[in-house]
């Protein structure tokens, strides 16, 4: 049956910045689909998040970490796998976002935002991917974009740098891993009801500028990700490889 090949029963999901937004939402999905979750957070709580996964009947992991620093990255995976004995997928969710006008933008703001959005994914995704290859088992590895991986926007210079090289770091990391069994892809979430969005909604100008330029005429919520998470989680998403799917009621349509 086709609806079998979206089951993540006996998974183990690693996923950043788990405790609120779009890491909760696919947190909570992965977990539906039948996925143990190893939740990772920094500043928040992530008790929510524990509950939404253990009310679904699956087990919580929560980690917490620093993910701007590289003595951050092997904890996770070691402590991933003394709780569960595996790791099958990894959502490279958390990032973050510095506005400035880019003449006055400084150095660093550009290296906080490229320390986690990019530095910090590729090589989590390095230290997971070598787990799937010892493992033997392959595995799924899911990077966050942006609709600022394909635009260059305003004001965000080092989250635009920091987006474009997600869309570019996945492509090349599918390209080297597909022998291993390892796809990864990515998703590119439109503008979605999130903090990172917050300022921009508050602004009753920018924001009527921006749904008028949306073909569904609504911010995205975190729940609209849900599908495209299990779907490149999952063996649906088998001979897919590279691929960025853009979840952004039609924006890079218009």
């Amino acid at each position: 049956m086709i609806f079998d090949k979206f089951k993540l029963n006996g998974k183990v999901a690693i996923v950043t910045g788990s405790s609120a937004g779009l890491g909760q939402a696919m947190c909570i999905a992965l977990a539906e689909a039948g996925a143990d979750i190893a939740g990772i957070s920094h500043a928040r709580s992530n008790e929510t998040t524990r509950e939404e996964i253990e009310k679904r009947g699956r087990r919580f992991l929560s980690i917490t970490a620093d993910l701007a620093q590289m003595e951050s990255i092997q904890p996770i995976v070691s402590k991933a796998v003394e709780m569960f004995g595996h790791i099958d997928i990894l959502v490279n969710n958390a990032g973050i976002i510095r506005r400035e006008d880019s003449i006055n933008f400084t150095e660093k703001d550009w290296d906080d935002v490229m320390n986690v959005n990019a530095k910090t994914l590729f090589f989590l995704s390095q230290a997971v991917a070598r787990r799937f290859i010892a493992q033997g088992t392959g595995g799924k590895i899911i990077n966050i974009a942006s609709l600022l991986s394909y635009q260059g926007g305003i004001r965000v210079p080092s989250y635009t740098a920091s987006k474009s090289a997600v869309i570019g770091l996945t492509k090349l990391m599918a390209n080297e891993w597909a022998k291993f069994n390892i796809n990864v892809n990515a998703i590119a979430p439109g503008y979605m009801v999130t903090s990172n969005t917050a300022p921009l909604r508050a602004d009753p100008v920018r924001s009527e500028e921006l749904l008028a330029r949306i073909p569904a005429g609504r911010w995205g919520m975190p729940e609209d990700l849900q599908g495209a998470a299990v779907f490149l989680a999952s063996d649906a998403s088998s001979y897919v490889n590279g691929f960025t799917i853009a979840v952004d009621g039609g924006w890079l349509a218009r």
